[in-house]
């Protein structure tokens, strides 16, 4: 593990890769995973928060401005260490796609949904929302076992019409079979839905910008909001 992922960099106030993304690199729904990415992606997308090409469209999402200031004080090679160290490891199963009526009562710590415990603890619609939440919470957010995984509930139907979406939007072109990735495209497949729906939000908006974006302009713009979820809840889904 090179010393900017495990540590960081104290000197320039660079948190450890390591400390947000996981050591494993499988991230969490407020941020990202990270393992299994294509190196010049990962590359590329750290030089885009450097030049301020991608912000999210929340102003309320604090750890992304976080994540620009940490991309602006790696230095190249520090960039290149932590793409190449999780772009080594093959992603696999992180998240559960639950098709839901209702879900667990939640309250927000730190950007990430957390069930409700004791006298506050039941459950409530789903509302046309994605909730993803910690299989265990104690493993999470006390513990924060790299080996404890998500569990992501989206409104029933959502997988079909994600699937319908997928196929006519053709996005197998450039992510690939099974969405899995192709070349330096990344594989979406069994990604946090939550993550998806941002970005997918933010390139709608016009918030992430880059040589990339324009692959995903065309693709974007007629996407509702309701499409935008579905098509987060069936990548995700996928194997």
């Amino acid at each position: 593990m090179p010393p900017i992922v495990a540590n960081g960099r104290r000197d320039a106030q660079i948190l450890a890769c390591a400390l947000c993304h996981y050591p494993n690199g499988k991230g969490r729904p407020e941020n990202s995973g990270v393992s299994g990415l294509p190196v010049d992606y990962f590359v590329r997308t750290m030089f885009d928060f450097k030049q301020d090409l991608r912000k999210s469209g929340d102003t309320r999402k604090a750890n992304t401005n976080r994540m620009i200031a940490i991309a602006k004080a790696m230095t190249d090679a520090e960039i290149r260490q932590a793409a190449e160290y999780f772009g080594a490891m093959r992603w696999t199963p992180w998240i559960r796609v639950v098709e839901a009526d209702v879900v667990p009562k939640t309250r927000i710590a730190a950007g990430l949904f957390v069930p409700l415990e004791g006298t506050l603890a039941g459950m409530e619609p789903i509302a046309g929302r994605i909730v993803e939440v910690p299989e265990d919470t104690e493993q999470s957010e006390v513990i924060r076992n790299p080996r404890s995984g998500f569990v992501a509930y989206v409104p029933r139907g959502a997988l079909a019409k994600g699937a319908a979406l997928s196929e006519r939007g053709r996005c197998a072109m450039c992510h690939g079979a099974d969405l899995r990735g192709l070349g330096p495209v990344p594989g979406i497949a069994g990604r946090s839905p939550s993550y998806l729906a941002r970005q997918l939000h933010d390139m709608k908006r016009g918030t992430r910008k880059g040589p990339w974006m324009e692959l995903m302009r065309d693709a974007v713009a007629p996407l509702t909001s309701d499409d935008i979820l579905n098509l987060s809840a069936f990548a995700a889904s996928r194997p």
